[in-house]
């Protein structure tokens, strides 16, 4: 039985310390408190993940911190599970699949992408994103895929030629106001070279008379076609997934950032209730009763 400790004053100002039986918590309130717990729970579960073996994640994390969002270090499968949403971000493509491997990530992260929740791949995240990629060292690399796209590996060059330059991103400009630019940064990147039927290109970049020339592997990979666009795509947006050659987390300008979480946003509003249902204890009594989704922010 629950008890209480209270003080009564009797016969003047004499206090006399007295046991009672505390008063059960009304329907209403217990329903308040618990609501009030799970929508705190539920807000927490929506954190960004930031895929942490090796490369910019740490920029990435700053950059969405400046924007007032939490960054989550994913360095397991199962730390998958506690996100809505996930950055691969820039390094060495080839260290980041060996590191993935070791981990046993590739499997979880093939999963969440295939789920339909937002990924956002910078550089390195774009070759682990892309159906197929060429240039690569010998003996290849995994990838997660899921992004419909041909993407050359070290398009650009070596580290050497890497460089930055201002990319017109009117779509970008549309959705999240500012100047119709961004500042790209090139470091040893790679490029699109081909997207299928349903991808949206969002940036492209002008390819240099003195750029290395590259070969595209035909479909059934029986022979190679040489690349002589005098443009290659750097951005790219497809269902769920957000692709970039270039390095937004190392610019101040936040937009690109601001554009994923408004992605997020739309996969939280378009999820089942089945893909979003809380539980909570109502009435104290053990019992786990599913909670009706609620539209809250995606962060605090």
């Amino acid at each position: 039985m629950n008890e209480r400790v209270c003080y009564t004053r009797r016969r003047g100002s004499r206090r006399v310390r007295k046991r009672e039986q505390a008063k059960p918590i009304s329907p209403p309130a217990a329903i308040s408190l618990s609501l009030s717990l799970s929508l705190s729970l539920y807000s927490s579960l929506m954190a960004v993940g930031v895929l942490a073996l090796q490369g910019s994640y740490n920029e990435h994390i700053a950059a969405l911190r400046r924007i007032g969002v939490k960054g989550i270090e994913i360095r397991k499968a199962e730390q998958l599970r506690g996100v809505d949403s996930l950055i691969i971000p820039g390094g060495e493509s080839t260290t980041m699949a060996k590191l993935a491997e070791l981990h046993n990530l590739f499997p979880a992260l093939r999963e969440f992408v295939g789920s339909g929740k937002p990924v956002w791949g910078t550089c390195a995240g774009l070759i682990f994103l892309a159906n197929k990629a060429t240039g690569q060292k010998t003996g290849g690399q995994d990838l997660v895929g899921g992004l419909d796209c041909t993407v050359h590996r070290n398009f650009f060059g070596s580290q050497l030629q890497s460089f930055e330059m201002e990319l017109s991103v009117p779509k970008l400009a549309e959705k999240e106001g500012g100047t119709s630019t961004c500042r790209g940064v090139f470091i040893r990147a790679p490029a699109i070279l081909e997207v299928g039927p349903n991808v949206e290109v969002i940036a492209d970049c002008p390819v240099s008379s003195e750029q290395l020339k590259v070969a595209i592997p035909t479909s059934d990979g029986q022979e190679e076609k040489e690349f002589t666009n005098n443009r290659v795509i750097v951005a790219v947006k497809q269902g769920n997934l957000l692709a970039t050659a270039f390095h937004p987390e190392l610019t101040s300008d936040s937009r690109w950032h601001r554009y994923f979480l408004a992605m997020v946003e739309e996969a939280k509003e378009e999820a089942t209730p089945s893909e979003v249902m809380v539980k909570y204890d109502l009435y104290g009594d053990g019992n786990d009763r599913a909670k009706k989704p609620y539209d809250l922010p995606i962060f605090e």
